[in-house]
């Protein structure tokens, strides 16, 4: 029998999925297969409603060798586990004569521990163990949880937390999960032989695609004790957030809180003297951390310096004492020596780095209103990181809607640790970049309408003029808009503003969950939703509830953000552009990412409006309108007042029509 065609494969696909094949889609496939082929890399920017997941998925099971699939978001990984790799595989089947398997992984405080169900937590103050179940009321939230975690227990086959609807609390997840670090391990553990984190990792072990997230690829890379079974082929899809994922896994924290717990958990293992050491170093650490004050440390202070090195080589002590003493009064010894070996090295390890002190980290302080004082490190960048663990020894796809950033893909290629494309090396990655476009005709369905008009946005300073503009846009456009904020503080005053000019709801994020906030937003074509940037990706609501996208101004990182303008001065002394290398870019990637909240479906019609004149004006306005979908631009306020105001009349009179 002859081998499939890969545009037969992609055929049999798409007809399974009830999908409609796309020009964009068919040129990713062929493209995916290259790379793959010849073992080179491939950046591909495949825009809303190509398919992208079919586009890299067929190519990847025609080619038989095990392929890792990393996503950022929890929808996706539903998406590509629940419905996409299902169907792709039966319809697959016939043609490949085989069944290919796809597991889900994930880090191990995902899956339910079974040891810290059963035998409770390490009880921080007292000797013994700590029964949550019969600590927590069973009339109080926590209780409420505990109490259905328990039952979910013996009905799930996977334990995986985001299985678990409708969820429940960190507080009371952290009653029944362990970090890898605090896991007994199979072995030793009583319930190793029915763990859910060590199934999943054996079903991943078996599989040809394994699923996982952008954390657990970067763990996998950064820590050097492999998680994720060996592969051939990685696709990191929702690819523009695999810096950021990187850089949160690669940052370290210390807080006094956190440092107590360690003392805490030390305490009942080793003996007075050695405890003592790590609590007079954890005393003196609070003291400084009540002073300090916002803001990156270019220089870690003498007083801090002293205090650091002495939480290490106290830490240090501790660490040796526990690995060499044994006290069999304390109930489930095992798992409270690895609760508190977990809790010290971490502080060690933090304490540590930031006392040996490379010039490739940035230190900080940062003071929550709730949580106090934290000190900080992570590294400058991630890409040198990345282009040693990423693209060595596999074939590398990452894709997403927003790669290309002012025309071209060298911008987020640069900050993956790749040369510039078409540079040649004996040690460079070779890779390429490409734009498969869009099923979506947005100069036709869509208005990119900047307020020239208006006064540059100062920082924090109220805006009369915007919230005057953004009231006349949303009454032209009946509602229907999503307002994408630049600050929770800007959301939360222009959500209050109007809620008292305009006669129709205004939902605004964090007062009700995401899901219910979009779930309302959708429902309800009168409608707005005001939020975030956490809500820039999360929005996709097709048709008329959302016809009037909304950005308060250009949301570039805050000046006294520590780690951004430290990688934009180091550019910039590098003898680069920091500007527009760190600011510009952050900021393109997120209004890419806005601007495609409009248009989700082939019938869709709209306005994206920004409220910042910079974008009309400002010399790096060309290349933020360049990353943005080819929409039609104006700065005429009256056409866009009658365009929306046309938009809107055609929606009720579909809508009375459908009635």
């Amino acid at each position: 029998m002859t081998k499939p065609s890969l545009p037969e494969l992609l055929h049999a696909a798409v007809a399974a999925v009830g999908g409609t094949e796309r020009p964009g889609q068919v040129t990713m496939a062929e493209t995916v297969a290259e790379a793959i082929d010849d073992g080179s890399h491939l950046l591909v920017q495949a825009g809303t409603g190509t398919g992208k997941s079919l586009g890299y998925l067929v190519p990847a099971l025609a080619q038989g060798e095990r392929v890792v699939v990393a996503t950022a978001t929890l929808a996706l990984q539903r998406q590509l586990v629940e419905r996409d790799l299902p169907r792709t595989v039966d319809a697959l089947h016939p043609l490949l004569r085989r069944r290919p398997e796809f597991a889900m992984l994930k880090g191990r405080s995902n899956y339910l521990c079974l040891h810290r169900l059963h035998e409770g937590m390490p009880q921080e103050e007292e000797e013994g163990l700590f029964d949550q179940f019969e600590a927590a009321a069973p009339s109080s939230k926590l209780g409420r949880d505990l109490l259905r975690l328990r039952d979910w227990a013996d009905e799930t086959e996977s334990g995986d937390r985001d299985n678990l609807t409708p969820g429940v609390s960190d507080r009371a997840w952290a009653q029944v999960s362990v970090s890898s670090r605090e896991c007994l391990g199979a072995t030793r553990c009583a319930y190793g032989q029915e763990c859910f984190a060590e199934m999943a990792r054996e079903r991943a072990k078996l599989a040809e695609v394994v699923v996982t997230n952008h954390a657990l690829l970067a763990i996998d890379a950064i820590e050097g004790a492999p998680v994720l079974p060996q592969h051939e082929v990685l696709i990191v899809d929702e690819a523009h957030e695999l810096v950021s994922r990187v850089t949160g896994v690669a940052t370290g924290e210390l807080t006094p809180g956190q440092v107590n717990r360690a003392v805490r958990r030390a305490a009942k293992l080793v003996d007075e003297k050695v405890a003592d050491q790590l609590q007079t170093a954890a005393e003196g650490f609070e003291r400084l951390m009540e002073l300090a004050l916002p803001g990156r440390l270019e220089e870690v202070p003498e007083d801090l310096g002293y205090a650091l090195m002495a939480l290490r080589d106290a830490a240090r002590t501790v660490i040796s004492a526990l690995g060499s003493t044994r006290d069999k009064s304390v109930q489930d010894e095992d798992a409270v020596r690895k609760q508190a070996l977990a809790s010290v090295e971490s502080v060690h390890d933090v304490a540590e780095r930031i006392t040996n002190g490379s010039e490739y980290d940035v230190v900080w302080y940062e003071r929550h209103d709730r949580f106090g004082a934290s000190l900080r490190v992570a590294p400058m960048s991630v890409s040198g990181l990345l282009r040693e663990k990423l693209f060595t020894d596999r074939s590398v796809i990452l894709t997403s809607a927003t790669l290309k950033l002012g025309g071209d893909f060298n911008g987020v290629g640069a900050s993956l640790g790749l040369p510039p494309e078409g540079t040649q090396g004996d040690d460079l990655p070779v890779w390429k970049g490409v734009d498969v476009g869009s099923p979506f005709d947005y100069r036709r369905q869509g208005i990119l309408y900047v307020a020239q008009h208006l006064a540059r946005p100062a920082r924090d300073g109220a805006r009369g003029d915007m919230l005057d503009e953004l009231t006349e846009l949303i009454e032209a456009a009946g509602g229907r808009t999503l307002g994408l904020f630049s600050s929770m503080r800007g959301a939360q005053a222009a959500a209050e503003e109007l809620r008292g000019r305009l006669d129709m709801p205004i939902l605004l994020q964090g007062e009700e969950t995401l899901g219910e906030l979009i779930k309302n937003f959708a429902a309800d074509e009168e409608t707005c939703l005001f939020g975030t940037l956490s809500l820039w990706q999360g929005v996709d609501v097709p048709g008329p509830s959302c016809q009037l996208v909304v950005m308060d101004k250009i949301p570039f990182p805050r000046p006294d953000d520590p780690l951004m303008s430290a990688r934009q001065k180091a550019v910039d002394e590098a003898g680069g552009n920091g500007f527009m290398a760190v600011a510009a870019t952050h900021a393109a990637l997120l209004m890419a990412q806005g601007a495609g909240r409009l248009v989700r479906a082939s019938g869709d019609r709209g306005v994206v409006a920004v409220l910042d004149p910079r974008l009309a004006t400002a010399r790096y306005g060309s290349y933020l309108r360049a990353s943005l979908p080819d929409f039609w631009y104006t700065t005429d306020r009256n056409q866009v007042r009658r365009s929306l105001a046309a938009i809107d009349a055609a929606a009720k009179e579909k809508g009375t029509q459908d009635a």
